[in-house]
């Protein structure tokens, strides 16, 4: 079985002050204090912006050795998809300081629910993949029509690694599935709260949602059967509302220890 690794998607929110960091801790420690409880971390920020060079050398520093870093891809890359070689080049670019520390776990692909499955879209993926180079890519998925076994056959020629989700049951998302495509195992508990997630004023109240022990219990068989078969296996928990994930995710490694 490949190294688990347990975080939560982002941890730079200030409604976690208070229900995971303590009060009048500095910000520019809050890295840290993550770090010591949590050996990895999906960082979201470059979904939309890319940070200097200079930042994520200073991430990679506050962190001790065996901690890992999902970094998710540019919107500009995965939901605006038309992007100059130049885009993908400073995203790469800016991923360099984690590599030479041996800190990438992965890039995470995230495609919105209208990246439907077509050619077109298929063939995008094909042109990520190859500005990505030999990076480790996990795709997140956000419309069910790409599962099918035609698909989990060509992301495993393509060397993608496919992620897993928990998400509200509704028509058209991803099913709770045990399924890998590369190296990399990958799973993200989004919560369920099925009422906001498509109609909401503020896009953190998809991710308001608190989960059962039961609800989570469902998934120790689903990741022991995904990281039996991956190299390393990445469990992020994205219902960040007032620092639920970070419960979530003490909850589920508590299952595994």
């Amino acid at each position: 079985m490949g190294t688990l690794y347990f975080g939560t998607s982002g941890f730079s929110y200030n409604d976690w002050v208070g229900p995971f960091y303590p009060n009048g801790l500095r910000r520019q420690d809050w890295l840290l204090y993550y770090s010591r409880e949590f050996n990895a971390l999906e960082l979201n920020s470059t979904f939309y912006a890319l940070p200097r060079v200079s930042v994520i050398e200073s991430m990679a520093h506050k962190t001790g050795e065996g901690f890992m870093f999902s970094v998710k891809a540019p919107q500009k890359l995965t939901h605006e998809r038309q992007p100059e070689r130049e885009d993908f080049a400073a995203f790469v670019d800016v991923l360099s300081p984690l590599v030479e520390a041996g800190k990438l776990g992965c890039v995470l692909a995230q495609f919105p629910y209208s990246f439907a499955y077509n050619r077109v879209n298929r063939d995008y993926l094909a042109v990520f993949r190859e500005h990505l180079g030999n990076l480790p890519v996990v795709v997140e998925f956000r419309n069910a029509g790409w599962l099918r076994e035609s698909v989990f056959q060509w992301l495993r020629c393509h060397n993608l690694s496919f992620c897993c989700v928990d998400e509200p049951r509704l028509p058209g998302l991803l099913p709770p599935l045990a399924v890998v495509t590369g190296d990399i195992g990958y799973v993200r508990f989004h919560g369920r709260n099925a009422a906001k997630w498509w109609q909401h004023e503020h896009s953190y109240e998809r991710y308001d949602y608190t989960y059962s022990a039961e609800e989570l219990q469902d998934w120790v068989p689903k990741i022991n059967e995904i990281a039996a078969r991956a190299r390393m296996t990445f469990v992020f928990a994205n219902n960040h509302w007032r620092g639920q994930a970070v419960n979530t995710i003490r909850q589920l490694r508590l299952m595994f220890d």
